[in-house]
């Protein structure tokens, strides 16, 4: 008994460390921040569709669980980008779904090459709560847990700005459930998130060996979670870092990309395919009953370009 009572405490000290992980974690959030600013859509003009699973606080008798799918692309006759995202998750009781669809305007680049972008999205937002409960003594039934399982949607919207030099800097502020749309058949308000990003890239040896740093801050103005990661790129192609968030975890992160070019007279393609692990290593009071976090991010980003053809004439005289 003391020890459940030991882990619902700790429980409750990380969701509410989390703000009831209203949106997402990720801990590569970094390889794609589009999913909670939509400025990021379209960015470098390539199409790019991503996937990430998480598994969080494994050993925990129903650990969430977290899947994410987005996708992005930039449209050029309307000078900016288009995104589309969805995700889905699950703790104990508790599932959430999420779906959003996104444009992000594209300013012309800065004279130091830097790009410019705003972005708006709409959000349908549903949370579900299940009633199958067990419990271990005689209990009343709370007013605030539904007798049968009951689910509630809303809309809302979102609003982010991002700047980005390639391969220099970039930097992002954007703010998710603008609205603060409540979810009328479980009394449930989400909370407005404001997100504040920015990242350097630091050639260690030219292009042969970068050094990345990626910070972010989440807030909903009761609460703050920082988020920092620092890697290194060794021959663009395979990456080593850590992240780390005060209070939560400490995660060490791999990762691998491939790079492929091809051209020839009528057309240009560029891909790039990354594959990223995780492993964060709980340092919090759960990590007396969980055995850490597992998460895996996938990526394709491609672009194809049609070469224009010039007609060419023979002058009769040649014939």
């Amino acid at each position: 008994m003391t020890r459940l009572l030991l882990l619902a405490s700790a429980c409750s000290l990380a969701l509410s460390t989390l703000t009831a992980q209203q949106d997402p974690q990720f801990t590569q959030w970094y390889m794609e921040p589009a999913a909670f600013n939509p400025a990021v859509a379209g960015n470098g003009e390539l199409t790019c569709v991503s996937g990430t699973y998480r598994n969080q606080w494994e050993g925990l008798d129903r650990d969430p669980n977290t899947s994410m799918l987005t996708a992005h692309t930039f449209v050029d006759p309307i000078k900016g980008g288009v995104l589309l995202s969805v995700y889905q998750d699950a703790l104990g009781q508790e599932e959430n779904f999420m779906a959003r669809l996104g444009y992000a305007y594209h300013m012309e680049p800065l004279s130091n090459g830097a790009i410019i972008s705003a972005g708006l999205s709409a959000t349908m937002f549903q949370k579900k709560l299940g009633n199958d409960w067990i419990a271990i003594d005689d209990y009343t039934q709370d007013a605030a847990i539904p007798d049968n399982e009951t689910s509630s949607s809303t809309i809302d919207l979102d609003f982010g700005v991002f700047i980005r030099k390639p391969g220099s800097f970039y930097a992002g502020l954007s703010a998710t459930h603008l609205l603060e749309q409540e979810l009328t058949d479980l009394s449930i308000q989400p909370r407005r998130h404001i997100y504040a990003m920015g990242g350097y890239t630091h050639p260690l040896d030219g292009d042969y060996l970068l050094l990345r740093t990626n910070v972010l801050a989440k807030t909903d103005l009761a609460a703050t979670i920082a988020d920092i990661n620092v890697n290194v790129l060794w021959n663009q192609m395979v990456w080593g870092g850590l992240s780390w968030r005060p209070g939560d975890a400490v995660a060490p992160t791999v990762g691998f990309e491939y790079a492929m070019e091809s051209s020839d007279r009528t057309s240009t393609s560029q891909q790039i395919f990354r594959l990223g692990y995780s492993y964060d290593a709980t340092t919090s009071e759960l990590s007396n009953y969980s055995s850490g976090s597992h998460e895996v991010f996938l990526s394709y980003c491609f672009k194809f370009e049609t070469i224009p053809v010039t007609n060419r004439y023979a002058n009769p005289r040649f014939l």
